[in-house]
């Protein structure tokens, strides 16, 4: 008893101290303009950077100082930073003021690393980008994320291809973006995206570069650049750009859209059928006169809500939108029927048809299986209606399903998960996503083998064709809008540098290497493209003799797409990744950032911080 008596004596007021010593504040955080609660907001102990935490979905925060810490610092991308000093309360609240400067700072946003198992829903993080309305955030707690059924297409990584062997690559382009926001959205909700997820040459071109625009005959302009590969420091990076001759919006041609929206009960909740209304909304308003909409929904049933409407009549077309409402099953299949009659029967001439789908992509009535809605939608492609997929919500999303819709309607794929990617996709990018200038649009490079020992595209696993699908016009490829830039990476491995990735090629009997032409021009780049009404393709081509590769020389462009590259093989754990770490990642991206007006490059910042922040919680 006396030891006992002892013990206490000695251990209770130490532990009494240390109970005194720390205090734990609570609260929430607001935009002072509208007194909406800010999510993700990166709450810091000043002077103690590794006490920080984010405020949830409602603005919450949790934190714990210890005797000689009473200052708060409260940042988020697009208001000014506060300090708070805590004096006896416990808990508080706190205005953070706008301020679109801070664009130019990196600040830990989105959900970090708390764990979201027991929610799900996509959400807006409120505050603004630069050229960027506020949003507020939105969350559904419809579906838990025990039964998440969202499903992606198994991507095995391009390996390296030796020159000697294989000296040309060949590929169909892609404009499609969906895995960018995508990715986005797992990591603002404090998690990592499924590695099949993350489809590299969509990361890359989810930004619109700076290239030449064309100025001869050809609609396609073609530019290249050569860098030393930021993760391979022995390796080279080769950038391949095309970017598509710009029209006015004035001088677009006369448009037939039809709305196919799907109204079915997987679609209830704001971030899916209330997002929806806005995004088609935002679209409305960049209609003129000689445009024509026409809206079909599908649940149960499909049918037409909208019949062929001028799009001068922006008020009648919004009054549709909203009265929509969620509830049934999924008639895919028939909805689709149906908007691809209803565009053939409004056909304009040599005008953008297009049926635009609106969907999480989860058909399970009619005609349900891939290969059939694929089969249905080849079948009426070759009308000149083309075909763009919008993904909504999580939980259940079907991005292999829309993924391979959008590619066999010779259109384009976009995953929408709040306001500003509705902006994006449906107004600053309003010709690139809707007006097509070239279809069937193929890339071809033939690699000089007394220059490059080995080479490997980057991303675009289900876009490779045969070398002979190059100059075959019925095979199908991807199609190019107006002003709409494309940018592939290759890496290369010299002559002359050993690397584990290449094995010695076998000796040949009729092949030497000796033979091989001796030229400056490291690779050329033949584009094959269709005008919109041709099935004859017209070739373009564009040899490339390369300067110096050092990667503090290169371009802010290329800098930032090598950053994109390096952070979307970091994602999917690529064995090519050997040289990899946080530090100089944000630092090649933050030298890459260049004139970013829209903040979509700032914002991309903030992605690799909510990732280092989410790999440290692991560690």
């Amino acid at each position: 008893m006396k030891t006992l008596t002892l013990f206490l004596m000695v251990f209770f007021p130490v532990w009494v101290c240390g109970q005194i010593n720390t205090k734990t504040i609570s609260g929430y955080v607001y935009q002072s303009s509208d007194k909406t609660p800010l999510p993700g907001v990166a709450v810091q102990v000043k002077n103690n950077p590794k006490q920080i935490t984010l405020t949830n979905a409602k603005g919450y925060f949790t934190i714990t100082l210890s005797a000689n810490e009473n200052v708060l610092t409260f940042s988020f991308l697009g208001f000014k930073k506060r300090e708070v000093t805590i004096r006896k309360q416990t808990s508080i609240k706190v205005y953070l003021d706008e301020d679109s400067n801070t664009l130019d700072e990196v600040v830990v946003v989105g959900y970090g690393v708390q764990n979201k198992m027991s929610m799900t829903g996509a959400v807006s993080i409120s505050g603004k980008a630069a050229g960027m309305a506020s949003q507020h955030y939105m969350i559904n707690h419809h579906a838990p994320q025990d039964f998440n059924t969202e499903s992606y297409s198994a991507i095995s990584e391009n390996g390296f291809k030796t020159s000697l062997s294989n000296p040309l690559s060949t590929f169909s382009i892609d404009v499609d973006a969906a895995s960018y926001s995508n990715m986005r959205r797992f990591i603002q909700n404090g998690q990592l995206p499924p590695k099949d997820a993350v489809r590299i040459e969509e990361l890359i071109n989810y930004f619109q570069y700076p290239y030449e625009v064309p100025k001869g005959k050809h609609p396609i302009h073609i530019q290249t650049e050569i860098t030393t590969a930021p993760w391979n420091k022995k390796h080279q990076l080769v950038k391949i750009g095309l970017k598509a001759k710009q029209i006015a919006t004035d001088n677009l041609p006369a448009a037939n859209l039809v709305f196919l929206i799907d109204v079915s009960g997987s679609m209830q909740g704001p971030s899916r059928l209330g997002l929806l209304k806005t995004a088609f909304k935002l679209l409305t308003d960049q209609l003129r006169e000689q445009d024509k909409v026409s809206i079909v929904v599908y649940a149960g049933a499909a049918g037409v809500v909208l019949p062929a409407t001028s799009g001068n009549d922006k008020t009648k077309i919004k009054a549709a939108l909203e009265q929509l409402e969620a509830g049934g099953s999924t008639a895919g299949g028939a909805g689709i029927k149906k908007a691809y009659e209803i565009a053939r029967s409004q056909f304009i001439k040599g005008g953008n048809n297009r049926v635009i789908l609106a969907t999480d992509g989860d058909f399970n009535v009619g005609a349900s299986s891939d290969a059939e809605m694929q089969r249905l939608i080849e079948e009426n492609r070759n009308d000149g209606v083309f075909l763009t997929v919008l993904g909504f919500g999580m939980g259940n999303l079907k991005d292999s399903k829309m993924e391979a819709l959008a590619d066999k309607g010779n259109g384009n794929y976009a995953y929408i998960d709040n306001m500003n990617e509705a902006k994006k996709v449906l107004v600053n990018e309003f010709g690139s996503t809707l007006f097509t200038i070239a279809k069937d649009v193929k890339l071809q490079v033939e690699f000089n083998p007394s220059k490059v020992k080995a080479y490997r595209l980057i991303g675009y696993e289900n876009r490779l064709l045969n070398k002979e699908d190059f100059a075959d016009d019925n095979k199908d490829a991807g199609d190019m809008g107006a002003g709409h830039s494309v940018t592939a990476l290759y890496e290369v491995i010299p002559v002359g540098v050993q690397s584990k990735f290449v094995k010695k090629d076998d000796d040949l009997k009729y092949q030497k290497a000796g033979s091989i032409k001796n030229s400056a021009e490291l690779l050329t780049v033949n584009v094959r493209y269709k005008n919109p009404g041709n099935e004859e393709s017209i070739l373009l081509s564009h040899p490339f003799i390369a300067d110096d590769d050092s990667l503090e020389k290169t371009s802010t462009d290329l800098k930032f797409a090598a950053a994109i590259a390096t952070f979307g093989m970091y994602l999917r754990n690529s064995e090519y990744l050997q040289d990899f770490n946080f530090a100089d990642l944000l630092t090649l991206a933050k030298a890459g950032k260049g004139d970013d007006k829209e903040g979509y490059r700032a914002e991309f910042i903030q992605l690799i911080e909510n990732a280092r922040l989410i790999k440290s919680s692991k560690e």
